[in-house]
């Protein structure tokens, strides 16, 4: 039997392939945006920015110089880990049974990777703590990102917030990509209802989540308003202006002896054996003029 034991060992490439084909499915930034290779170590994106309009020139006529900036957005990974104690009967498992456990557990480390990615992305805080985090900084759409803020004493209906949203993203210049909400306001879209009390969006009822409105591309998933978050929605260029990617290489440890976790608790004393995933993941916005974000009116 092959010594899958020792430490360190990776998901073979199709495992993840296939584990990051289920992050696709669970997370709102990996369905509106498709990965692209990371460099471990990071790297940039340079950013254009042309504040002026291109220069007609006649025949013998001056040429006028165009402003121009270039804004570098660093992209530089950080580690997610998912372990967990099991009896130290998979040690004596058939083979079979062993790579079963382990594709079981790489399901389950999949949609963990799928959250994270939306929750530190969305909200800048560590999935887990629910904390703001400094290694992710201000690189989420809860910085610096345009907001439209439901009316407290005036509230907007749900579809007007978002044509405000989409208005202010085309206003710089952006395209409408992608939207992504929370299971509340998507409910609060399913109850509108015309003059004559025909429901405006029948294929959000009873709970559907379409996967394109009105030629747009939706997702619908709690990781918008994750931790009590005022987010409602956030609508914008994903295609363009947000990249993510991962390292291919997904370390795998399964651990025999010690306190890995820091529990208080010896393996051996306990009769267990810890498996260890971690997956090594950056993103960036790369101009946060082409996303809007739709919240709730809660203080």
């Amino acid at each position: 039997m092959p010594d899958i034991l020792s430490k360190e060992n990776k998901f073979d490439p199709v495992l993840v392939t296939e584990l990051f084909d289920k992050v696709k499915g669970k997370s709102s930034l990996a369905a509106l945006c498709d990965q692209t290779p990371i460099a471990f170590n990071g790297q940039k994106e340079y950013i254009f920015t042309m504040d002026d309009e291109a220069d007609l020139v006649g025949e013998n006529g001056k040429k006028t110089r165009g402003s121009v900036a270039l804004a570098p957005v660093t992209i530089v990974p950080v580690k997610l880990e998912y372990g967990s104690r099991i009896s130290d009967e998979f040690l004596y498992a058939s083979e079979e049974a062993q790579i079963d456990i382990l594709r079981n557990f790489s399901d389950g480390f999949a949609k963990k990777v799928a959250r994270a990615l939306d929750i530190m992305a969305f909200h800048g805080v560590n999935p887990r703590a629910k904390t703001a985090s400094t290694l992710i900084g201000t690189n989420h759409f809860d910085n610096g990102v345009t907001v439209i803020k439901q009316d407290s004493t005036s509230p907007k209906t749900p579809d007007a917030l978002i044509e405000e949203a989409i208005a202010a993203v085309q206003d710089n210049e952006y395209d409408i990509s992608g939207l992504t909400m929370a299971p509340s306001f998507r409910s609060d879209l399913a109850k509108m209802v015309d003059t004559s009390g025909r429901k405006i969006y029948p294929d959000l009822a009873w709970g559907n989540a379409p996967t394109s409105m009105n030629g747009i591309q939706t997702v619908t998933n709690n990781t918008v308003s994750f931790n009590s978050s005022k987010d409602l929605a956030i609508v914008g260029d994903f295609a363009r202006a947000f990249k993510w990617g991962y390292s291919k290489e997904i370390p795998l440890s399964i651990i025999p002896y010690g306190d890995p976790d820091n529990s208080g608790q010896d393996l051996k004393g306990y009769n267990q054996v810890y498996i260890r995933a971690e997956a090594y993941i950056g993103w960036g916005i790369l101009d946060k003029s082409a996303f809007a974000v739709i919240q709730s009116a809660a203080k």
